[in-house]
């Protein structure tokens, strides 16, 4: 638990970020929970009203707070359209820490988040281990989507549809690499993310043959870590200081010009909250902002850095986009992944509402699935109202949900990466 003085600078640091915000209401017209609920208390407004008086607040209903609190995506639509500017994500984190730093964090988020994510080799250990027996559980849907469900009736997954783990992690697939600069002159780092890792390892298999074929080296050190945001979003600020730093550590022992990722979240996380929410070794800021400075999407990298343009002739494929909030609110990133589905000759199509969040929001989608999966039949209804036979994304936890919302309706659309359809395209030339 943090000490008063912790405490006391963090209701500061709040204090002065809500002074911004004039209740006008313009979130309340964008926020995607609000549009089921219809809650004041699930609008931002109603949030940082509900922050104003925190420190009454959580001393009178402690579990109250941390239920409003929690019932938000943070997909940062209302901070990306937000007239005043409000750092409105920031001011949500920041109060998150201060529930959990005033009373502590619960013994199952001890495990995942200290016990589990902060120790990689356990972590990698565990989900081994569940990709070997999960068979004995889970039993396949669809197999154009690669979803499963359980056998038997359990509460975490519910009646989800889901992806199962890989039979092998990337990390065992590509254990490490540091090859040097091609054709292009340009090096990268590669930052693989958790659910690339062992959920999606065909995914950051595809980043890694454009890159080979674009002439860019690769360095890809072992032994990463999560990128912290499940633990920073549930106000664990310890366990997230502790995976930046061994992250930073195993990066700042390679050199290259840009650091990728194929994870929108994680792309996010590393450029905008790694260099504003870590408190851990001051020594390390530094190195730190310089790292965030050089965080890229791969699409972004791809045409804005390596020049990909439009292909001119058409593969027969017809794809949609959906837009990841954490690209598109956070990073402004819209255009290159579309850019990127033209690249690979695929025949795109916009559906409505692109830009809305797919309901998934991490640790959301576990604690308010009913809510989560509501968000989700919009969002699917709309792809297949959109007339593709794929779905496109750059975030595979969108993926997921997307997945799940897609199977249970049979609706034979595939959900595919941006970098996967490229890379099919490089693999069809050849």
């Amino acid at each position: 638990m943090a000490n008063l003085q912790q405490l006391a600078q963090m209701f500061k640091e709040l204090d002065d970020q809500l002074v911004s915000c004039m209740r006008c209401g313009m979130c309340q017209a964008v926020c995607p929970v609000f549009a089921q609920t219809g809650r004041e208390a699930d609008v931002t407004r109603g949030k940082l009203a509900l922050l104003d008086g925190l420190a009454r607040e959580m001393l009178a209903d402690p579990d109250g707070v941390n239920e409003k609190l929690n019932r938000c995506l943070l997909c940062g639509t209302c901070q990306s359209n937000c007239p005043s500017g409000v750092r409105i994500m920031d001011i949500f984190l920041k109060a998150r820490a201060i529930m959990t730093g005033y009373f502590g964090l619960s013994k199952t988020k001890q495990v995942i988040f200290r016990g589990m994510l902060a120790n990689p080799r356990l972590f990698n250990a565990l989900t081994g281990m569940g990709a070997t027996f999960q068979g004995l559980f889970t039993k396949k849907v669809d197999d154009m989507l690669g979803s499963s469900c359980a056998r038997f009736n359990a509460p975490l997954v519910a009646d989800r549809h889901f992806n199962t783990l890989a039979a092998t992690p990337l990390h065992r697939i590509v254990p490490q690499l540091d090859t040097p600069a091609g054709a292009s002159g340009l090096r990268v780092a590669f930052f693989t993310g958790c659910v690339i890792d062992k959920i999606f390892p065909h995914v950051g298999e595809a980043a890694l043959k454009v890159l080979k074929e674009k002439g860019v080296g690769v360095f890809l050190p072992s032994k990463q870590a999560c990128c912290g945001i499940p633990a920073l979003s549930s106000g664990d600020g310890t366990t997230f200081d502790k995976l930046v730093a061994m992250n930073m550590h195993r990066f700042m022992s390679g050199e290259f010009d840009y650091l990728l990722t194929t994870c929108a979240t994680c792309t996010s996380t590393i450029k905008e909250l790694w260099p504003q929410m870590f408190k851990g070794d001051p020594a390390l800021r530094a190195e730190i902002k310089e790292l965030a400075d050089k965080t890229m999407d791969i699409s972004q990298f791809l045409v804005d850095i390596l020049g990909v343009q439009e292909a001119e002739v058409a593969n027969g494929k017809k794809v949609t986009y959906h837009d990841p909030c954490h690209l598109k609110n956070s990073l402004a990133i819209t255009v290159q992944p579309r850019t990127m589905i033209k690249a690979a000759g695929c025949t795109f199509q916009e559906m409505r509402e692109a830009g809305s969040c797919c309901g998934c929001g991490g640790s959301f989608n576990v604690a308010h699935y009913d809510l989560s999966k509501k968000i989700g039949t919009r969002k699917a209804e709309n792809i297949i109202n959109s007339g593709m036979d794929t779905l496109a994304t750059s975030c595979p936890a969108c993926m997921l949900h997307i997945t799940d919302m897609l199977s249970r309706k049979n609706a034979g659309i595939e959900v595919k990466h941006v970098i996967e359809l490229y890379a099919d395209s490089i693999k069809n030339e050849g």
